[in-house]
């Protein structure tokens, strides 16, 4: 539970009610709860680089962009995971198998249009969209490290006009599991300004290859993007077209 002064407390309130359409469901002794409709919690941080608030979202969750941010046009996705800390500490993460030291995801983004028909994919074989208005920053094999393993970045107003959906996916091309990952993170930034806009950790684990992450999906009333973390099999971005179908 985070705990902020009164007047930081008036301002989140006024922008979640403005967001999500219901207000903050209450505070003691300057801590805060809030909901979304559902009756889902939501919970809201303090992003100390950019004095700017981040939505968590958990699974399932939805923010629309055009409320919370209008005039929204360059973001990019950050994606990141760590690999799975072995029990054996320094030495064992040095020597152990998989499971230990690296693991290298992929990830990619799959852009349909309104009748679900796949238009493009932007991968790390395939580093940016036939106009340039989606530009991968290329792979990294380790996972290793603090912060983003791969970025897409994504301008919105260039964007082929068809493209009403970007499904963002992370799979494992030499088929390492989830159960070697740890906390795969989906966030989305404002690219003019730096600012976190909302994030999406995963924290489940199991036997599968790939991962719907997180998508973008434009309506009447602009764009919005919704976390899934939704399982899938597949070592390529084209064995995950199908199952991004369903998230959108």
């Amino acid at each position: 539970m985070l705990r902020i002064s009164e007047t930081c407390f008036k301002d989140i309130n006024r922008a979640y009610e403005e967001l999500c359409g219901s207000p903050v469901c209450g505070h003691r002794n300057q801590s805060f709860a809030l909901h979304d409709r559902d009756g889902k919690y939501i919970v809201f941080k303090i992003n100390m680089r950019n004095t700017g608030v981040s939505i968590s979202l958990s699974k399932g969750q939805a923010v629309s962009l055009s409320k919370s941010n209008p005039g929204l046009s360059r973001v990019f996705m950050g994606l990141g995971w760590d690999p799975v800390k072995k029990a054996g500490g320094f030495l064992g993460g040095l020597f152990g198998g998989g499971g230990g030291g690296s693991i290298d995801l992929d990830a990619s983004v799959i852009m349909f249009d309104a009748g679900k028909n796949s238009l493009e994919t932007v991968y790390f074989r395939n580093l940016k969209s036939s106009n340039g208005a989606v530009v991968h920053d290329g792979d990294n094999v380790t996972g290793v490290g603090d912060g983003d393993d791969e970025v897409i970045h994504v301008d919105l107003s260039r964007l082929d006009p068809r493209t009403v959906h970007l499904v963002f996916t992370v799979n494992s091309f030499r088929g390492q599991t989830f159960k070697e990952v740890d906390n795969a993170v989906a966030r989305l930034v404002d690219e003019t300004n730096g600012r976190e806009i909302c994030s999406f950790t995963l924290r489940e684990q199991g036997p599968h290859t790939g991962v719907v992450m997180a998508s973008l999906s434009k309506g009447a009333d602009g764009w919005t993007m919704k976390a899934h973390g939704l399982a899938a099999t597949g070592r390529t971005v084209d064995d995950l077209v199908g199952i991004s179908k369903s998230v959108i």
